[in-house]
């Protein structure tokens, strides 16, 4: 069977993009899995955390780059090889982030708990509906008990799209691991086990259905 192709998309700098790609990469690997990263991001974050890990030895994934307009062969050339390809792309949505989400299965849309972060989600959410592709929102970087992440919830509900229940907390370890080549589940066990195990499951079962 070929790998799934999940895109991790936001127009908004600052979501939490290469966060989730990166904790997403290690959960599916720690789970068994084989998963390879794709970065079409210019800034190169994706892959300066995976070539900090693979100085701590093996990363345990396959990395690539691509242009927007090469994510198609890197893809296809990585589906017959891996059992998800998880895609980091630019901060922005126009036609460059096209032929990512046509290769997608899944298109992961981070938010943070903010008001302004929903605002940018609806073009990203649009331009996958335009290419017929499902997507998932994820709510990044919350603050329990807050009003603010109660209104953000209530605003992505309304948008009648497919919500994570798994909602990704405000957590240094999620920074610190990152500087480190690590995911959080590396870290020892916290807080932060319990969300990424749990957005891991939910995006499996979302593909399988």
């Amino acid at each position: 069977m070929p790998g799934k192709v999940i895109t991790v998309a936001q127009q908004k700098g600052g979501s939490g993009k290469t966060t989730i790609a990166a904790n997403l990469a290690v959960a599916l690997a720690r789970s068994g899995y084989s998963v390879a990263l794709l970065d079409t991001d210019p800034q190169g974050s994706l892959g300066r955390w995976f070539m900090t890990r693979r100085e701590r030895g093996d990363p345990g994934l396959e990395f690539a780059t691509a242009s927007a307009w090469g994510v198609s062969y890197e893809c296809d050339k990585l589906r017959k090889l891996y059992d998800f390809i998880i895609v980091d792309t630019p901060p922005k949505v126009d036609a460059d982030l096209r032929p990512a989400l046509r290769e997608s299965d899944l298109v992961l849309v981070p938010v943070a708990a903010s008001q302004v972060d929903v605002w940018a989600t609806e073009s990203v959410l649009d331009l996958a509906r335009r290419e017929n592709r499902p997507a998932m929102v994820v709510l990044n970087r919350a603050k329990a008990g807050t009003r603010v992440l109660e209104e953000v919830i209530a605003s992505v509900a309304a948008m009648e799209i497919l919500q994570a229940h798994t909602v990704l907390g405000h957590r240094v370890a999620y920074a610190e691991t990152l500087g480190q080549g690590r995911g959080v589940l590396e870290h020892g066990k916290g807080a932060w086990t319990a969300e990424v195990e749990g957005l891991a499951a939910e995006i499996v079962a979302a593909l399988r259905a």
